[in-house]
């Protein structure tokens, strides 16, 4: 009987000892399960982001590529407005260098190239016929500014040679932008009357072909010091030249903006995306 109690007692704690062990191998097998369950989550967070990462690799990839040929652009082009420049500042010095030698005194804007031309010499007050005087002026003036522009030099680069009339603020507009269509048309038609004394025949034609005519009434009114309109010297006709492509300046200045804002705009995306990531990891 004490053997067989034994024998009882013995396999009691082997039973005992049995559920232990697999109590404890249940919850290691539970904390396994867990570990495992956390790393699966992680790697598919990971596939994610490594998903994510070779999606903004392929957006940089074409935004460089885009970028390569804004840049290539925009250096063709600041190439074509150097030598826009270049030339513009070439005919600048031409024309001032030609009227000293002429010993011709000329008011000529050095950054523009325009000439003033002084209306209260041109005309009588409130008329649109040219003076003697004005016509002397004009004989003097407008031929070596035209021989320059039409020279072989700088033919190929011309675009315009426009003849602007303003008048002074007073009085109507209509009525001011009637008078200064005149005044400029008088001097437009005068130096075609006097343009074979000065031009072959090519040239002729090329003056015929660039120049153009416009009224502005009281647009741009001349300020003195103070800031008040001088009215003597709103009254003018202005000379001046366009050379070819010029406007590539202002198309430069909106591809240059146009890059700014689509850099803005990718470095914002590419910042909420990093927050993104950041916040879920």
């Amino acid at each position: 009987q004490k053997s067989y109690n034994d024998s009882i007692k013995e396999r009691d704690d082997k039973i005992a000892l049995q559920e232990q062990y697999t109590a404890e191998i249940l919850a290691q097998q539970s904390e396994l399960d867990e570990k495992n369950s956390k790393l699966s989550s992680q790697d598919e967070q990971l596939d994610k982001q490594k998903k994510l990462l070779a999606e903004l690799a392929a957006q940089l990839k074409e935004q460089q590529a885009s970028l390569d040929e804004k840049t290539s652009l925009l250096a063709t082009q600041q190439k074509k407005i150097d030598n826009i420049i270049g030339v513009k500042a070439d005919v600048i010095e031409a024309l001032q260098k030609e009227f000293s030698k002429n010993n011709v005194s000329v008011d000529i804007d050095a950054q523009t190239g325009a000439l003033t031309l002084n209306a209260n010499v041109l005309f009588d007050y409130d008329k649109s016929e040219l003076t003697d005087e004005g016509k002397q002026e004009l004989a003097d003036i407008l031929p070596i500014y035209c021989k320059v522009l039409l020279q072989d030099d700088y033919m190929k680069y011309l675009a315009e040679i426009i003849i602007d009339g303003y008048t002074d603020t007073d009085g109507d507009y209509s009525y001011n932008l009637q008078l200064s269509q005149q005044r400029s048309l008088a001097v437009a038609q005068y130096l075609l009357d006097i343009q074979g004394n000065f031009l072959d025949a090519t040239q002729s034609q090329n003056l015929e072909k660039y120049l153009t005519v416009n009224g502005h009434s009281m647009a741009n009114p001349v300020l003195d010091a103070n800031g008040n309109v001088d009215k003597d010297a709103s009254r003018r006709v202005e000379v001046k030249f366009r050379l070819k492509d010029e406007e590539m300046i202002d198309e430069l200045n909106q591809l240059l903006s146009s890059n700014d804002d689509t850099t803005a705009d990718n470095s914002a995306s590419t910042d909420t995306t990093t927050a993104e990531n950041t916040e879920n990891n």
